[in-house]
């Protein structure tokens, strides 16, 4: 299983109800969609267990703090971050704004993105298209993060 957040917003006890959902769930990878907003936010990330990969939302201003944060464990780095996991290929992003030209390309099967703090799950071009909302919940009031099943390709939306 691979745990999906975004848009957290340095809200300490909601990363901590998604660290307890995604080890619940036995995550072997989680993936943070931009906004953690400060370093002692990703810190949290650490009680996981298992390698983060991450991206830079428009809200995380301390670049360097955050890659020191997550280093023990993970990387965050400007999106798009491209790579592969579990024989299939990532695009993760924070804004939502390119997914037409990412989708065109044709080099992706999922694409996790954030930034809308609007959960949704769906596919489009034989490409998953995956925003977990926003675990932070200033927003809109209702925190959310995702499960995706590498095997079936399939998502869930988990209301924390």
């Amino acid at each position: 299983m691979i745990g999906v957040m975004a848009d957290s917003h340095d809200n300490l006890p909601a990363i901590k109800q998604a660290v307890s959902v995604f080890r619940q769930a036995n995550c072997r990878l989680v993936i943070h969609a931009g906004d953690f907003v400060a370093p002692f936010a990703a810190r949290e990330l650490a009680a996981l267990g298992c390698p983060v990969r991450a991206v830079f939302g428009n809200c995380d201003g301390e670049k360097q703090g955050l890659r020191q944060a997550l280093h023990p464990f993970g990387k965050i780095a400007k999106p798009p971050l491209m790579f592969s996991a579990f024989n299939h290929k990532f695009l993760v992003t924070h804004v939502h704004y390119k997914l037409e030209s990412y989708l065109s390309s044709g080099k992706e099967e999922i694409i996790i993105f954030g930034h809308t703090h609007r959960p949704e799950i769906k596919k489009k071009n034989n490409v998953l298209l995956l925003n977990p909302g926003e675990s932070g919940g200033w927003l809109s009031g209702q925190k959310t993060v995702a499960l995706l099943d590498p095997a079936t390709l399939t998502g869930e939306i988990i209301y924390l």
